[in-house]
């Protein structure tokens, strides 16, 4: 018998349409989001980006922190792509970021890292209970002790019509995202269980568009 082949997930179609579907369907909100916590953090010196997709968190990091040395860690080639050239367009050095191309469940911190910064933004919703756990307490091996994790996703808002559209609309983004990508997860997962466990406590959270856009600050405490 021949074994099962279970597919990959992979962006690598959608990566040259990303940007325009993501200003088309939401404009800026996805972008605020992204960085709504980033003038409040302290100074970073070693930053983990997991799933930073075609590069829109990238510059404002880059900017933000210019001493910082920077991992991104992207599945999709072709997304790889697009953040490289997003980053020459707005005149950053590549010098201090290092591109890695790899999946998260696959791939390893180098020994003795210690990211004082991580970052999954519109990522850990790509995956099932089981491959959340795995990720964040993989990554919170490889956090400093007093790491910051900024984390912005989607997610079901807790009541009314704001939970009746939260809801429809993440069915149907699965759906989607199921169909073209091959996505894990059928459903979303909070990663605060997770988040909790691997020592991180929330400092700040920041909720948008009816409750179904959330923007987190957490800390590992020292």
């Amino acid at each position: 018998m021949a074994a099962r082949v279970i597919p990959v997930m992979s962006f690598d179609a959608l990566a040259p349409h990303y940007g325009w579907m993501e200003f088309v369907l939401a404009g800026e909100k996805l972008q605020y989001c992204r960085t709504a916590f980033l003038d409040d953090i302290p100074k970073a010196g070693n930053s983990l980006l997991l799933g930073e997709g075609n590069g829109r968190f990238l510059p404002a990091c880059c900017q933000q922190f210019p001493d910082a040395h920077i991992t991104c860690v992207e599945a999709s080639a072709a997304m790889l792509v697009q953040a490289r050239r997003r980053l020459a367009r707005s005149g950053f050095a590549r010098s201090r970021i290092a591109f890695v191309q790899a999946d998260v469940l696959a791939w390893t911190p180098p020994p003795k890292e210690a990211y004082d910064l991580i970052v999954t933004n519109f990522f850990l919703d790509c995956f099932r209970r089981e491959q959340l756990e795995q990720i964040i307490r993989m990554v919170g091996c490889a956090a400093a002790k007093n790491a910051n994790w900024l984390l912005a996703d989607f997610q079901v808002a807790s009541g009314g019509v704001g939970k009746l559209r939260s809801k429809a609309i993440l069915w149907m983004m699965y759906v989607f995202f199921r169909a073209v990508t091959r996505l894990p997860a059928r459903q979303l997962t909070p990663p605060d269980s997770f988040l909790h466990g691997a020592g991180f406590i929330l400092r700040q959270r920041t909720q948008t568009e009816w409750g179904l856009l959330r923007s987190d600050w957490w800390q590992r405490p020292r």
